[in-house]
């Protein structure tokens, strides 16, 4: 099926963009890898200006939504632009308080972050969450109960340096009993998915401007048949991603979100290997921006769910409705 955007929607693309594209995001996630969190605050900020986050939140509650397939729609931006920062977590927590039947926790905690005053990390089941140190608001989810942690501990590396995993402090003030996990992990992996997406892309996009200008034997490299079938399937695997996005963005139902998660992670792996192929070692190496998107697509391809988790999902949905 062919998803087109309509007037709208593509123009918050085209702003986000526009806006992104003037932040200078690859020396944003840089800073943000070193620990230093000034500029990233300032861009979180206007994506929250944006109404990114507020897509998720009904408007009963301060939200513009929710709106699952405009929040894809910028979601995909930002992971082509590699904004740094727990965005799918933020906007996981955002919506997972505006589902909890007690109003109390939402109308403290959900105004910062949707104003982008805050952002939110989530720990399910007591994993790492990422982003621990950098988050103002630290929530311990799990079956039985979601709990505001006091704190975090150690910070670990990840694959992506501007992605570091923190385990959070035990205890902390309890905020709803028996809350909607499956609600928050089907809106996270949802923003992983569409992040996913607009990360192959870009990756896509600078090899394919890399190959055109490289050149060996007199011709750019480019005009190899070997190089053009591995961008070609590059480009069908994302392409093949879209509709899936989008389609799981219109019904909400967690295992269409699960099977968006698992095909747009592969594309953008499966590219970030023939970007990486394709650029030779200078791709891998730091000083090159194009190991920012290498980095983060790694990391988002295990983030909420890797693929063996998430084809479960799928294939649980389609036997419990067999």
């Amino acid at each position: 099926m062919r998803f087109l955007l309509d007037t709208e929607q593509r123009a918050f693309a085209g702003s986000l963009d526009a806006m992104l594209t003037a932040a200078d995001t690859p020396s944003v996630v840089r800073d943000w890898s070193r620990g230093t969190y000034d500029s990233g605050r300032a861009l979180w900020s206007r994506v929250a200006g944006a109404g990114v986050f507020a897509l998720a939140v009904p408007a009963s509650q301060g939200g513009l939504g929710p709106l699952p397939v405009e929040l894809a729609v910028g979601f995909v931006e930002l992971g082509r632009h590699a904004v740094p920062g727990p965005l799918a977590e933020t906007v996981a927590a955002a919506a997972l308080l505006a589902e909890l039947t007690d109003p109390g926790p939402a109308g403290r905690l959900l105004p910062a972050l949707l104003s982008g005053e805050a952002s939110a990390t989530l720990a399910l089941d007591g994993s790492y969450a990422p982003d621990g140190d950098s988050a103002t608001v630290r929530l311990a989810l799990t079956a039985r109960e979601l709990r505001l942690a006091p704190g975090h501990g150690p910070v670990r590396g990840c694959l992506d340096p501007a992605r570091r995993l923190t385990p959070l402090t035990a205890g902390g003030e309890l905020l709803a009993l028996a809350p909607p996990v499956e609600h928050a992990l089907t809106w996270a992996r949802l923003a992983t998915a569409a992040q996913a997406l607009g990360v192959g892309l870009a990756l896509l996009d600078r090899t394919v401007a890399h190959v055109g200008r490289r050149t060996q034997f007199g011709v750019p490299i480019g005009s190899f048949q070997a190089v053009k079938h591995r961008l070609a399937d590059a480009r069908t695997a994302l392409d093949f991603a879209r509709p899936l996005l989008f389609g799981a963005a219109l019904t909400m139902a967690p295992a269409d979100v699960a099977a968006a998660k698992v095909t747009a992670c592969e594309a953008a792996y499966a590219t970030a290997r023939a970007a990486l192929q394709l650029h030779g070692a200078i791709g891998y190496t730091a000083e090159y921006d194009l190991s920012l998107w290498l980095a983060r697509a790694h990391a988002l391809r295990t983030a909420w769910g890797g693929p063996a988790e998430c084809r479960a999902a799928v294939l649980d949905a389609r036997a419990a409705h067999a």
